[in-house]
C-alpha cells in the first residue's frame, strides 16, 4: 500500500527491529511496487528505535540515532532528517550495518543477563551473596559493567530481538548463534527457578506451595510502567499455579492481568486493590518489579522475597 501511493523524491525509514537484510531484500522491493526506484527517485534507509520506556534521562532528543541507508544519497537524507530533532545522528555503513547495531545492542544485554542469572542460582547454593560481589565488582573503574539477575527478561527488545539474529545465522549459514540461544535458555528457565525458591521460603515457613497465598509485587516487564509484553511474571503465575499456589498480584500500573500465555481471556485476575491488606493475607509476599511505589517504605518490616536485589532489612530475602 505504501509503495503505491509513495511519491518521487520520498525518502522511507523503516525503524522496526528486523533481521540483517530486511530493508534491502524485502522492504525494498515493497516500496518500490508503484514504478519509483530507490536511488533514483526515492531513498531508503534504516534507523532502529532506541527508545527506553521510563527513562527520565534520555529521551527522543539526547538519545544518538543510528541510521544506514541503501545509497550515500540515502543515508544523507536520513541523517539530515534525523538531525532537524536529534543531538546526534551516527552514520552506519548501510543498511545491513545498521540493523546488526540495534541486535548487538540487545543481544549483548540478553547475554549478560543470562550470565548474571546463571551466576545467581550457583552463587545461592554456595553461600555467596552475588548482589555484594557485582556492587564490589562495578567499584572498577574500567572494563566491567554491572547486569543483574532477575525473575527472567521481558519486554519487546531482549527476549524476542536476539532471536531474529540466531535465525538468520541458521538459514543463511546453517550453523547455531550459540551465544544466544543458551543465553535464552537460562533465562526462560528463571520464572521455574524463583518457583523453586518460592517454594523453599515456604517450606522453611512450614507451609506448602499448594493453598498458599503468593502475592506478586509488579507484574509489568519493566519499573514504572504499564507495559507487560514478555514479562516473566506469566510464566511464573503459571508455574505457582499448577504447584497449587493461589496467585495474587497488586501492580500500580495494572488494574486487570492476564496471567496466561497468549491472552487466554479466562485468566483474568483483578489486581489487589489495598496493599496494606493484600500484604497481611499473603503467605508470601515477592518483588517482581521494582516500581518506586514499592521502594517508599510501603514494604517496610515486610518479609519478601526480592527477585530484584532493591530491599533491605532483615526480613528480606533476595534472589
Amino acid at each position: 500500500m505504501l509503495g503505491e501511493r509513495l511519491t518521487s523524491d520520498t525518502l522511507v525509514v523503516l525503524e522496526s527491529t528486523t533481521y540483517p537484510g530486511t530493508t534491502e531484500e524485502f522492504f525494498q522491493p515493497l516500496v518500490e511496487a508503484g514504478g519509483l526506484r530507490v536511488g533514483e527517485n526515492l531513498c531508503l534507509a534504516f534507523s532502529p528505535e532506541r527508545v527506553d520506556p521510563g527513562n527520565r534521562v534520555y529521551g527522543i532528543r539526547n538519545t544518538p540515532k543510528v541510521v544506514g541507508g541503501v545509497t550515500t544519497t540515502c543515508t544523507q537524507r536520513a541523517v539530515d532528517f534525523y538531525a532537524s530533532f536529534i543531538d546526534t545522528v551516527v552514520s552506519a555503513k548501510g543498511t545491513r550495518e545498521a540493523e546488526m547495531a540495534k541486535l548487538l545492542e540487545n543481544t549483548y544485554r540478553h547475554i549478560n543477563i543470562a550470565l548474571v542469572n546463571e551466576m545467581a542460582r550457583f552463587s545461592h547454593e554456595l553461600g555467596i551473596d552475588l548482589w555484594n560481589v557485582i556492587d564490589c565488582a562495578k567499584t572498577k573503574p574500567f572494563g566491567f559493567q554491572a547486569f543483574y539477575p532477575g525473575p527472567g527478561v521481558g519486554g519487546h527488545c531482549i527476549p524476542i530481538d536476539p532471536n531474529y539474529l540466531s535465525h538468520t545465522v541458521q538459514a543463511r549459514l546453517h550453523y547455531p548463534f550459540r551465544f544466544v540461544e543458551l543465553a535464552q535458555e537460562v533465562n526462560a528457565g528463571m520464572p521455574n527457578y524463583v518457583a523453586r525458591r518460592i517454594q523453599d521460603r515456604l517450606n522453611d515457613d512450614g507451609k506448602a506451595v499448594r493453598g498458599s497465598t503468593v502475592l506478586l509485587l509488579g507484574v509489568t516487564y519493566k519499573a514504572n510502567i504499564a507495559d507487560e509484553r514478555e514479562s516473566p511474571a506469566v510464566p511464573l503465575a503459571l508455574k505457582l499455579e499448577a504447584m497449587g499456589a493461589d496467585v495474587r498480584f497488586h501492580d500500580p500500573y495494572v488494574d486487570v492481568w492476564n496471567a496466561a500465555e497468549h491472552g487466554d481471556p479466562q485468566r483474568l485476575l483483578k489486581g489487589e486493590q489495598n496493599l496494606s491488606s493484600a500484604l497481611r493475607e499473603a503467605d508470601i509476599v515477592v518483588l517482581l518489579q521494582a516500581h518506586r511505589e514499592y521502594l517508599d517504605g510501603a514494604l517496610d518490616g515486610v518479609g519478601v522475597f526480592d527477585t530484584r536485589g532493591v530491599l533491605a532489612g532483615s526480613e528480606v530475602v533476595r534472589l
